[in-house]
């Protein structure tokens, strides 16, 4: 795969801002080059740009060079910018699965890019001959998330193969909630493939969604490409720190799936015993799809219990379900006693 070939030509053409981080990164005595504020220590200072410690730390957690690794703020970060570097606007299309997580839409939109949606099958499975049946000379790239949302299972990984082996665009694999599945992730193999972006999070599985920190593992060529069109310092400091921080602590986050993962068993259990309950989805994440005989009913009644949960019945695929976090054992308790209560 030829990236050039791929990318916007404007894109292909630009040249990146260089801040005065990027000119120069060591130790000094006296910065006097990025006309910082010389007070209040070290927040006075702008961030890495290239956030290197911290991606040092995430190649030794994730056994991928860090040159093939892009830190954004969020994983909405790198799916805007894959889609401003790849798809020229109102010309250009991606393709995404029917139902999925939804910000692939807004960011096309976004950017005036045309969406095709492939359905999955009545029990959310993946068609990739339907996938690529649906690319068009002008697909750029194609959105998988596994385990998907707001289904919860994980993707069929040789439909996920077949796709990726056969497509002359980019395939971007989200596994925002990889870390609750049984399945590997397709990091390993990410040398393979040179068309096939990653997205991880520091979101689910690490508890750290209100950082926003998301990361996106490719060949260096496409890492280069959102390095050379992000904003110049996307990551703030504090960001930064908190991720280190909570790497050196990974035994807590172990913890943490372990629990979560029992919690969504024991979840899926005692749901089905609801006499409301129709079918609980199988899930790989730290969610499930349940469908009701009343969702929007219940969902109502949740919200005047306090206890609030996602109504997906809008969702293709989804109607009457309702989509409900794992939360902590007393949080789980909670839902279940006002479920018992509710007439």
């Amino acid at each position: 795969m030829n990236i050039n070939n791929l990318l916007r030509k404007n894109i292909l053409n630009l040249k990146p801002y260089s801040s005065a981080r990027d000119e120069y990164s060591g130790d000094a005595m006296v910065f006097l080059d990025a006309n910082e504020n010389p007070f209040n220590e070290p927040y006075n200072r702008y961030p890495d740009p290239l956030q290197k410690e911290l991606k040092q730390k995430i190649s030794v957690l994730k056994n991928i060079p860090a040159h093939q690794i892009f830190l954004g703020n969020g994983s909405d970060e790198p799916i805007d910018l894959l889609i401003r570097a790849f798809c020229e606007p109102g010309i250009d299309n991606i393709i995404t699965i029917n139902p999925t997580y939804g910000m692939y839409q807004v960011a096309a939109d976004t950017n005036n890019v045309d969406v095709i949606k492939v359905s999955l099958t009545a029990n959310f499975e993946l068609d990739s001959k339907q996938i690529l049946k649906a690319v068009n000379r002008n697909t750029k790239l194609i959105f998988l998330c596994s385990p998907n949302n707001p289904s919860g299972n994980s993707l069929d990984k040789n439909a996920m193969l077949e796709i990726i082996q056969n497509f002359d665009g980019v395939v971007i694999l989200d596994e925002a909630y990889i870390d609750f599945a049984p399945g590997k992730s397709f990091l390993p193999e990410l040398d393979k493939y040179p068309n096939l972006v990653i997205l991880q999070t520091f979101s689910k599985a690490w508890g750290m969604a209100g950082i926003r920190l998301g990361m996106a593992f490719a060949a260096s060529e496409i890492i280069q490409v959102l390095n050379k069109i992000k904003y110049p310092y996307n990551l703030n400091i504090l960001t930064q720190q908190k991720a280190l921080e909570l790497i050196d602590n990974k035994e807590q986050v172990d913890a943490w799936i372990k629990m979560l993962i029992e919690e969504r068993g024991k979840m899926a259990k005692y749901l089905a015993k609801f006499h409301f309950v129709t079918k609980i989805y199988p899930s790989d994440a730290n969610f499930l799809l349940v469908t009701m005989t009343d969702a929007r009913g219940i969902y109502n009644y949740l919200v005047e219990s306090g206890i609030i949960v996602r109504d997906r019945s809008k969702i293709h695929l989804c109607g009457n379900s309702l989509r409900i976090t794992t939360g902590t054992m007393e949080e789980d308790n909670v839902l279940l006693q006002a479920l018992k209560e509710y007439i």
